[in-house]
């Protein structure tokens, strides 16, 4: 079992990363092979500033071991530093069709009205993201269901290069679909995902955010004035209500029920300080690490160049293969 999978580097990363994501890859490294990477590549697709981007890349890095991603156990490091992301896209572009790309919902979604004016890079994104997976021949891939339908087309594509040059090449790799507690949603809005582009900073617990503003961001989370139920099925038409007791059901890992049955009858002025006291406890060594590693440079880049190393060993053999039964030369 080989599991791959990325993250761009846009920020700091937040709860809803954390729990939808992270506690995953963590989990992950015990039952597999792992290789998960800061998708530095995909990054580009929008105009970023080449500073503000590398900050973002060891920023990033810093975050996911304080998170518990361990490099002596997963394979951890930078799309950009293993050119053979950018080569096998290339020619995987000229396996894809524009007709599959056409009905890629997320490129609709982040273009708008300005379709015209989006990069190329940014069209093709899905396409960069099959190569990621197949590159390594990943067995794998934890995707939200935002992202099955480029699983999907990274399968697509697998299928039809081993067919169009008689080979088995390319492995199909399976989804991993992230349960329940995987969908963090905003502290100002129960409807919308948790994410570092609300314009709000209170919409979300940013995982450098310090005990008073986690607290105070809890404190202030948008909520209904009636009491909690007896059962979630209660819950159903009470998002931001929803969304509270599963950031406490996350954290704690007991389930959704148990705590419902604990504050049942009560308000969120008793359930509050209990959400905010586990939160707390549960981000401060995530945190303090994260300071120890943020300005470490030096140790960041090795990190991420040792990773890259392994990564591009594993990777050669799958992208000489996809030359020679193409018939080129390299």
């Amino acid at each position: 079992m080989r599991v791959v999978s990325g993250i761009q580097p846009t920020g700091n990363l937040h709860l809803g990363n954390y729990l939808g994501a992270i506690v995953q890859w963590v989990k992950m490294q015990d039952e597999a092979e792992c290789l998960f990477f800061l998708a530095d590549l995909h990054a580009i697709t929008v105009h970023n500033d080449p500073a503000q981007l590398r900050t973002n890349v060891r920023e990033m890095a810093a975050a996911l071991i304080a998170s518990g991603v361990d490099p002596d156990k997963s394979v951890l490091f930078n799309q950009a530093r293993v050119p053979a992301h950018a080569e096998l896209a290339w020619l995987l572009n000229c396996t894809a069709r524009i007709g599959w790309l056409n009905r890629m919902t997320q490129f609709k979604d982040k273009a708008g009205k300005n379709r015209e004016g989006m990069s190329i890079g940014l069209y093709a994104y899905p396409v960069l993201q099959a190569a990621d997976v197949l590159l390594y021949q990943a067995t794998h891939v934890p995707v939200g269901e935002d992202q099955r339908q480029h699983l999907e087309l990274a399968r697509d594509v697998a299928e039809k290069f081993n067919t169009d040059f008689e080979t088995d090449l390319f492995t199909l790799p399976e989804a991993m679909i992230a349960g329940p507690a995987a969908r963090v949603m905003s502290l100002r809005d129960g409807s919308s995902k948790m994410s570092k582009s609300d314009p709000s900073d209170m919409s979300r617990i940013n995982l450098t955010d310090d005990a008073d503003t986690i607290a105070q961001k809890i404190r202030k989370a948008k909520t209904d004035p009636a009491p909690l139920p007896a059962t979630m099925d209660e819950l159903a038409d009470r998002p931001e209500a929803r969304n509270l007791i599963g950031i406490y059901s996350a954290l704690s890992g007991e389930a959704a029920q148990v705590i419902l049955s604990r504050f049942e009858g009560q308000g969120f002025g008793s359930f509050k300080p209990a959400l905010a006291e586990i939160a707390v406890e549960s981000l401060r060594p995530i945190t303090t690490r994260f300071n120890e590693l943020r300005h470490d440079h030096a140790a960041i880049d090795a990190i991420l160049a040792k990773g890259a190393d392994k990564a591009a060993a594993l990777a050669a053999p799958t992208l000489k293969r996809a030359y020679e039964v193409m018939g080129l030369f390299r």
